[in-house]
């Protein structure tokens, strides 16, 4: 007796495969987002892995298919932070924003960073708690390392005249005065955020006027005076 000829017109052999990799990366985003929740809730020490099981609605034993501890959740929750935070910052600290009226730099590289932190809340509180996985903080140094340099080549490009270890000290002191007044905008209510968001940029702009100038320059390879 032949073998019957393979039936065809089906699905693809690997649609199921796909099918189930895309409810897993669901599922595990779910329990990020949960996560997250409750991190910025209850802090990092307090929350545990049945508190982050409820907030996504899942059992406990469906948490642990993905992730085997809390430190595997907040591991994997910061990586996807940092690439988030990265990808932000490579936008806003850019030479073409360096370029705007001092007002203007000030909204397009500040506004995308307080807004990202304002969404998630958690990832504040995984840098600040000293029971998170050190791999979080090592991954967020190489983030925060790429964008001092950015800051540093924008703040050169506005100040060509300063040195080196001005250029530095002046990051440094604006790093400071960004964090102290994030540190504000985010302890305020929701009604009161936008007044804090304004207040950063009055005292980044204050600091900074003298030393940069306000007004725009010119691009990157142009003279100064072709405006």
């Amino acid at each position: 007796m032949s073998n019957p000829a393979p039936a065809t017109g089906g699905p693809p052999a690997d649609r199921p495969p796909r099918r189930r990799q895309a409810r897993g990366e669901r599922r595990a985003q779910q329990l990020l987002d949960a996560a997250a929740a409750v991190f910025a809730r209850s802090g990092y020490a307090a929350a545990s892995t049945n508190a982050i099981a409820r907030e996504a609605g899942v059992s406990p034993g469906t948490l642990y298919q993905f992730f085997p501890n809390k430190e595997a959740l907040a591991v994997e929750l910061g990586r996807r932070y940092n690439h988030t935070l990265q990808e932000t910052n490579s936008e806003a600290f850019t030479p073409a924003n360096a370029t705007l009226p001092l007002d203007a730099m000030l909204d397009a590289a500040l506004d995308p960073v307080i807004d990202f932190c304002d969404a998630n809340p958690g990832f504040e509180v995984l840098l600040q708690s000293t029971d998170t996985p050190g791999l979080v903080a090592e991954e967020h140094e190489t983030v925060h390392t790429a964008i001092v340099a950015a800051v540093e080549g924008m703040l050169a490009l506005r100040a060509p005249d300063l040195s080196r270890t001005e250029i530095a000290r002046t990051t440094t002191m604006s790093f400071g005065i960004f964090k102290a007044g994030l540190q504000l905008f985010m302890a305020a209510g929701t009604a009161d955020r936008e007044a804090y968001r304004a207040e950063i940029k009055r005292a980044l702009f204050g600091y900074l006027a003298p030393v940069v100038g306000t007004d725009a320059i010119s691009p990157p390879g142009r003279p100064r005076d072709q405006r």
